[in-house]
């Protein structure tokens, strides 16, 4: 029969804050789709195609297309306030990154374009500094970055298909800090990294000028971390072990459906997208040595649950020409979270989010744009109770929100 699983190892291993989607899933990755709250799949009009809806790549300008980001991302500091005792609260750390990204399309050849990007699609931090909140979650990061070559296809004028290889490196840290009521001191750090590889598809089809359809997919992939961890204990005297260990952590499939229209100056975005958390089952880490001391044992060598929930977002982008130098841009859009309250822990409090964003890009020359675009992520608070009476989580989290400003520059050649 199973061991229960004590309050040290509630929270899953390697999973980390949310940017500005559910879960830990970043959409947005360029100026356009910054300043459109994510919703640059059907309207995607520059390189950062490539990502976004490679389809659309087919009808891009003939030439060769760069587009180069760089975003800032600030994290507020989350707080935690216990229903039964001051003494476990906590506030999370300011969290600050800077994320660069890249796009370049092709010319076309014989209705077939080429693309590239370099994305962070996943990933940041959570850190905690008070003793409750940190027995679980004193540090858990995740870095990852994703090469995607692809290819569109035009048939006829109205109809593109497109698909892409997806290549992923992810490095993540885990850091537990806990000291029980009894003395009894628990630690654990972890330090891993993968590569691994998936797969897009996109389609897209215009009725007329002024109409775009479009469907992307982007496939799930298991990330197996592998790499150095360390555990040690100070009962019943100092213990500690070092060895090789993985933890599987999947990235879920995604699935958008776009419908992009533009009334004359103005083009306006629909998108919904489908992030399928419901991978999300368990977590559970494995060691090259066995862990034959008692308390290690018990504390960290169970699968942990997470039982996620596949969650919807919606989201509506605006572009709007107001000369031929300056193009506007604004953005709204409702993220459901994945978290169900009985897995809910301080490694990812998260909870359902409203996006608001603005931006514009200024043509420097016939070749030349250069942008900036903001986005707000506010996300609500939430009441969460679950685990034992005395050791799981009773109380309220608040204050959560994101902020992120990116500038860009695209260039023709």
């Amino acid at each position: 029969m199973k061991k229960k699983i004590s309050v040290l190892a509630l929270s899953s291993i390697l999973i980390v804050g949310t940017a500005c989607a559910s879960g830990f899933r970043i959409p947005e990755q360029s100026v356009d789709s910054v300043a459109k709250a994510g919703a640059n799949i059907a309207s995607a009009s520059h390189a950062d195609a490539s990502y976004f809806n490679p389809a659309n790549m087919a009808w891009l300008k003939d030439t060769w297309q760069f587009d180069g980001a760089l975003t800032y991302i600030n994290l507020s500091s989350v707080t935690y306030t216990d229903n039964r005792s001051p003494l476990m609260n906590g506030d999370s750390n300011v969290e600050q990154f800077f994320l660069p990204t890249f796009f370049v399309v092709s010319p076309d050849y014989n209705n077939f374009r080429f693309g590239i990007s370099g994305t962070a699609p996943f990933g940041l931090s959570k850190r905690w500094q008070q003793p409750f909140p940190k027995s679980t979650a004193q540090e858990y990061t995740l870095n990852m970055f994703e090469l995607n070559p692809t290819v569109s296809y035009t048939i006829g004028d109205k109809f593109s298909l497109a698909g892409g290889v997806r290549m992923v490196y992810s490095k993540a840290k885990v850091a537990n800090y806990a000291v029980q009521r009894s003395g009894v001191m628990v630690t654990r750090f972890a330090d891993v990294d993968t590569t691994e590889w998936g797969y897009n598809l996109a389609a897209s089809v215009r009725p007329n000028d002024a109409m775009n359809i479009s469907a992307t997919y982007r496939s799930k992939i298991d990330l197996d971390l592998e790499g150095d961890i360390t555990m040690g204990t100070n009962t019943p005297s100092f213990f500690s072990m070092a060895t090789q260990g993985s933890a599987v952590i999947p990235t879920p499939a995604v699935l958008s459906v776009s419908l992009a229209y533009t009334f004359g100056a103005a083009t306006v975005d629909l998108t919904w997208d489908r992030t399928f958390w419901s991978a999300y089952e368990s977590i559970g880490m494995e060691y090259n040595t066995p862990v034959t001391h008692p308390v290690l044992h018990a504390v960290y060598t169970e699968p942990i649950v997470k039982n996620w929930d596949d969650s919807s977002a919606y989201r509506i982008g605006l572009d709007y020409d107001l000369n031929k130098e300056v193009t506007l841009m604004a953005g709204f859009a409702f993220d459901e979270t994945p978290v169900p309250d009985a897995t809910l822990g301080f490694d990812l409090p998260d909870s359902n989010a409203y996006l608001y964003s603005f931006g514009g890009r200024y043509r420097v020359s016939e070749a030349m744009e250069i942008g900036m675009a903001y986005l707000f992520d506010y996300k609500e608070s939430r009441k969460v109770v679950n685990g034992s009476a005395t050791s799981g989580i009773n109380g309220e989290f608040t204050n959560s929100a994101a902020h992120m400003l990116t500038v860009g520059l695209s260039y023709d050649f």
